[in-house]
């Protein structure tokens, strides 16, 4: 069966044999990558920098359309050769980009104004363990962040981005080395907000730290185009 359909997964999301190259480039970034992420389920990849890691994001996110294989979505071959999940996906990069505006603001990014749900913003700052940067600023919410979040810790950015990513209840979270600026302290604190969503969400992890990889249920590593299934010790 072959469907051109968003891809909402209830069992498990496949990308079968998928490769990748850059527009007149002979290397395939990715080379028949196979990779099962099941629903619910805490998926880490690891690799060197530049192994790839970024472009297999940015192609399970809808970002890349991928030259060769297929994405199989609950037993369903999806027509297209990019993924579209329309609101249905969260993402946390490694740099989080605020613009000199309010918390609330820089978490319901580029919703209109009269459009913001104020109860969301909020269950969403209790999530991420925010409510005490909120409650020590006196505008609140409205607290302006200064330019990039000038007035924030990096471990605050960082929790207003895992905030800004789950404002649309997506299904489907990746994290592209969300913690690798951050100290292991803060690290520990964005671990405890991640797990206390990945039981109502899919996270797809993608970090070179062992203390992250050791939360996945598995693990796997690209490596000259190639992904491997491991096993940690």
């Amino acid at each position: 069966k072959i469907a051109n359909q968003k891809n909402y997964f209830s069992k498990n999301l496949i990308l079968d044999k998928v490769s990748f190259s850059y527009q007149n480039s002979k290397k395939k970034i990715l080379d028949e990558v196979e990779l099962n992420i099941p629903k619910f389920s805490i998926v880490g990849l690891t690799g060197k920098t530049g192994s790839g890691k970024s472009t297999l994001a940015n192609i399970l996110i809808g970002l890349l359309s991928f030259n060769e294989g297929k994405i199989i979505s609950d037993n369903i071959e999806q027509k297209e050769k990019t993924i579209n999940w329309e609101h249905k996906i969260g993402y946390v990069p490694q740099n989080i980009f605020l613009t000199n505006d309010t918390i609330r603001r820089n978490i319901a990014f580029g919703i209109p104004e009269n459009e913001i749900d104020n109860t969301k913003v909020i269950n969403l700052l209790n999530l991420a363990q925010l409510n005490e940067m909120v409650n020590n600023f006196s505008e609140g919410l409205n607290t302006f962040v200064g330019e990039r979040g000038a007035r924030l810790s990096g471990g605050q950015i960082q929790r207003i981005g895992i905030a800004r990513a789950l404002y649309h209840d997506p299904e489907f979270l990746v994290l592209d080395e969300a913690t690798s600026a951050l100290d292991i302290d803060t690290e520990n604190e964005f671990i405890k907000v991640v797990l206390k969503i990945s039981s109502k969400k899919t996270v797809f992890f993608i970090s070179h730290r062992p203390s992250v990889m050791k939360l996945c249920d598995v693990v796997y590593k690209l490596e000259n185009g190639k992904l491997y299934n491991i096993k940690l010790n």
